[in-house]
C-alpha cells in the first residue's frame, strides 16, 4: 500500500497554488504528497466519488486506503505527513477545533476574493 497522501487543489487560486508548492517544497521529493489540480480539464471528481462543486467547494484529501477527507483536516494530515504536523497541532485542539474548522469553511468560500482571481470557465465556478 501506498504511503502517498493526495490533495485535491484548486490550481486557478493562487493562494492554493502558492500553498501547494510550499507542500511540495517540504516535501523535498520524497513522494509523499500527490498534487492533483481540480481545475484541469482531464479531472473527474466521480472517479472518486464527489461532485466538481464538492471539490470546488472545499479542499479534498485521498488517504491511503483510499478514503476521502476534506477541510482542515486535509491540511492536519498532509503536514503530519511532510513532517511538520506540529505547526498545525493547535488546529486540532478541543476548543480550537470546532473554531478553526469554521474559519477555514469561511475562508474556502472566499478565497476567489483573496486571490484576485477572476473566473472565466465554469472550471472555477463554484
Amino acid at each position: 500500500m501506498s504511503t502517498q497522501f493526495t490533495i485535491l487543489i484548486d490550481g486557478q487560486c493562487s493562494l492554493c497554488s502558492r500553498e501547494a508548492a510550499f507542500m511540495q517544497r517540504l516535501d523535498k521529493g520524497r513522494g509523499r504528497l500527490r498534487l492533483i489540480d481540480i481545475t484541469d480539464p482531464a479531472f473527474d471528481p466521480a472517479s472518486l466519488g464527489l461532485t466538481f462543486e464538492q471539490v470546488m467547494g472545499q479542499i479534498h484529501g485521498i488517504l491511503p486506503d483510499g478514503s476521502v477527507i476534506r477541510g482542515m483536516e486535509v491540511f492536519r494530515r498532509a503536514y503530519a505527513a511532510l513532517g511538520w504536523g506540529w505547526v498545525l497541532a493547535p488546529t486540532a485542539w478541543p476548543g480550537l477545533r470546532w473554531l478553526f474548522d469554521r474559519f477555514y469553511l469561511w475562508f474556502a468560500r472566499n478565497r476567489h476574493r483573496f486571490s484576485r482571481r477572476v473566473c472565466s470557465t465554469d472550471r472555477c465556478r463554484v
